[in-house]
């Protein structure tokens, strides 16, 4: 995988550097903004406790044990993905995530375009263990571009995942290391990958659309998330990122 091509994917590692160090328990407590995140537009989407704003895809009632300890365990959740009630178009998502010993599934979802169909309507960022470097591993985008290294630590250590979307962009850094980066306009024929095999997508992955929910997924096993924080992109951040 080619990173040197794309200037933007700069801002996401100044990005982790920024919350690395803001995420050091000196300068951060959990599920807190610091001043600095807040005066660079972060917003914090989960507080540890309530799960105000949030919702289930199908629409089913959030089950009461989904807060544990100041995280939010998605097997517990008593849905399929857990979405903030909010659409964002150019953004890019902060959170901690812990996988127990075993394996484990998850995924981070965004753009999700449709509540009912969110796996063929929304990009998922995959989390998951045993580790590994397929297009199912942790770092992927789900189906359609594997990680370029492995950066997750030890199974019930906390990983930090940053996922950028910014036009048709989509890269994924984990714990302050880039491993992934897609470029949806190159995928501008249904079900197949820039090297022609085919992936589950029935449209084109170009086609998919540019706003929608973020959210977070239960697949049959416990995972826990926090810090959870959201920036929107401004426009003068979008156009140095393309110079």
């Amino acid at each position: 995988m080619s990173f040197p091509r794309y200037h933007w994917h700069q801002h996401a590692v100044l990005a982790v550097t920024l919350l690395v160090l803001a995420n050091s328990p000196a300068l951060a407590a959990d599920n807190q903004l610091t001043p600095a995140e807040e005066a660079a537009g972060w917003q914090l989407l989960f507080d540890g406790e309530s799960l105000a704003n949030w919702k289930n895809n199908n629409g089913a009632p959030i089950a009461d044990g989904a807060v544990q300890d100041g995280t939010i365990n998605t097997h517990s959740i008593g849905g399929y993905i857990l979405v903030y009630d909010q659409e964002f178009s150019d953004f890019e998502v902060s959170c901690d995530v812990k996988m127990p010993p075993g394996e484990c599934n998850s995924g981070l979802f965004v753009r999700i375009e449709d509540l009912a169909d969110p796996v063929f309507t929304g990009l998922e960022v995959q989390v998951f263990s045993p580790p590994g470097l397929g297009l199912h591993d942790f770092g992927a985008i789900y189906d359609l571009v594997p990680p370029a290294t492995i950066a997750t630590r030890e199974p019930g250590e906390w990983n930090n995942l940053l996922v950028r979307c910014e036009g048709p962009m989509i890269s994924v850094s984990v714990n302050g290391q880039l491993v992934n980066e897609l470029n949806c306009d190159e995928l501008d024929q249904p079900g197949l990958r820039a090297d022609g095999s085919e992936h589950k997508f029935r449209r084109a992955i170009k086609d998919f659309a540019r706003s929608g929910y973020f959210g977070l997924q239960d697949h049959e096993s416990d995972v826990w998330f926090k810090n959870i924080k959201l920036r929107e992109l401004q426009a003068d951040e979008q156009d140095k990122s393309n110079e």
